[in-house]
């Protein structure tokens, strides 16, 4: 098992993270995420390490961006 903590810029709702949560389970091997929309983290709990080009779009194809 595998977790990696990202933040995302922009995230204000429970709507918010729910697109982001449906982006991010969408790719191979992840498990589970918890996002805390208060601080805007994300936590992805996968099968093995998920490859940061995936998470990157994924948040992007949900509409945000990674901070940082």
């Amino acid at each position: 098992m595998s977790s990696t903590t990202i933040t995302v810029a922009g995230m204000s709702c429970g709507g918010c993270a729910s697109s982001v949560r449906a982006e991010l389970s969408a790719i191979p091997g992840v498990v589970d995420v918890t996002i805390d929309v208060s601080n805007g983290t994300v936590t992805i709990d996968s099968d093995a390490p998920v490859e940061a080009t995936a998470v990157r779009t994924a948040v992007e194809e949900a509409g945000y961006q990674l901070a940082g």
